[in-house]
């Protein structure tokens, strides 16, 4: 059942404005639509300093598992990290995110020193309060390491017109 979501103008966090969008394919098929909210100023290449949100919304169904497990994989190319954390991570973000159906729009908002807070239809689902986790867990989509080049570029869109590299 597809989420009775905020409308498409909402800002997720005061004072951010939408810095781009897109979506995900895999093998030709559509997995999420991306989009970025970021505060004026907003730094790429220190995105783990400024609070930020990313709301996906999925075209497929996904179980909190399966997106626990791909996102500590593709944190792994973000930068290295303990088993101990992997393991703690990959806990945290299972009891953090709901399951996901076709239509489901969740935000994903990074708190600088303090964690990531996960949304679904404006209500808190969960939360993983570990800074480091929040930095590599929100550079699957912004950092130079992504796997989805073409997809960061998306994102960043307003902030590259803007004038920043």
């Amino acid at each position: 059942m597809a989420q009775a979501a905020e409308p498409a103008t909402a800002m997720p966090l005061s004072g951010v404005r939408l810095s781009g969008q897109g979506v995900l394919r895999f093998l030709g098929f559509e997995i999420y639509r991306a989009r970025l909210w970021v505060p004026p100023g907003f730094d790429v290449d220190n995105y783990g300093a400024l609070p930020l949100a990313l709301e996906l919304t999925y075209h497929r169904d996904f179980t909190a598992e399966a997106i626990a497990r791909r996102s500590l994989e593709e944190m792994r190319r973000i930068g290295s990290f303990t088993p101990q954390q992997a393991t703690r991570w990959q806990q945290a973000l299972q009891a953090a995110l709901p399951d996901v159906k076709s239509g489901d729009r969740l935000l994903g908002i990074h708190q600088p020193g303090v964690g990531a807070v996960f949304k679904m239809a404006g209500r808190v689902v969960g939360e993983v309060p570990d800074a480091e986790f929040s930095r590599l867990f929100f550079g699957i989509w912004l950092s130079p390491q992504t796997s989805e080049p073409g997809l960061r570029q998306e994102l960043l869109a307003a902030i590259r017109t803007a004038g920043q590299p």
